[in-house]
């Protein structure tokens, strides 16, 4: 049997570098295959609202935090605006309708004014051109006051200036004196309702020579 050398055992020994070469690559091997890094779903984001959401939340959280005596108030606040409301689209009625009823009044006035507008021009021509009684001057006298109380103004004399827009000129006459046209004589008498005429003054006009 042959002696042990010490020596000769040590340098049969591996080197501690080769053993650590060596299980490096098992101790890799051994890692599970699911110890890699995975990438993790991001989470979801919220979902995001309409904006007036939150306005209408809030509102509700306002109108819910009211006590009793604000709740109140509120809808005393709230009637008071719709009555306002109300008042105005009925002023503006009423407004509308009174217009409305003295465009169809003076319409009729009118219609009436102008029926009797031979009757008139008869009246004149009789306080024209002769002596009327007693009786039929009260009548003429009340039919005169009839139509002022309704607003209606006869017009129309001699010798005031020549105006197309109320005189319709039947005849133009030359006068040598005159200076400018004026009314020389009034056949038929006009009539207005306010700024409106009804029936322009006929008239004879005295027109300057030329």
């Amino acid at each position: 049997m042959s002696e042990f050398n010490k020596d000769d055992y040590l340098n049969d020994l591996p080197d501690a570098d080769e053993l650590a070469g060596q299980g490096a690559p098992a101790a890799d091997a051994a890692k599970p295959a699911d110890s890699q890094p995975v990438d993790q779903p991001a989470a979801p984001k919220p979902e995001e609202g309409p904006a007036d959401a939150g306005n209408g939340d809030q509102q509700d959280a306002d109108e819910g935090t009211l006590t009793p005596l604000g709740k109140a108030k509120k809808e005393a606040a709230d009637y008071l605006e719709a009555l306002q409301r109300e008042r105005a689209e009925f002023i503006n009625y009423r407004n509308r309708a009174k217009k409305e009823q003295d465009r169809f009044r003076q319409h009729g006035i009118i219609d009436v004014l102008t029926a009797l507008l031979p009757a008139l021009d008869d009246i004149d021509r009789i306080r024209e051109h002769s002596e009327m009684d007693d009786s039929f001057k009260a009548v003429a006298a009340k039919i005169d006051k009839a139509f002022e109380k309704f607003g209606v103004e006869k017009f129309g004399e001699k010798g005031e200036d020549f105006d197309p827009t109320k005189h319709d000129a039947i005849l133009h006459k030359p006068d040598p004196n005159a200076e400018k046209e004026t009314v020389d004589t009034v056949v038929e008498a006009g009539y207005r309702i306010g700024d409106r005429v009804i029936r322009a003054a006929r008239v004879v006009v005295a027109s300057p020579q030329a």
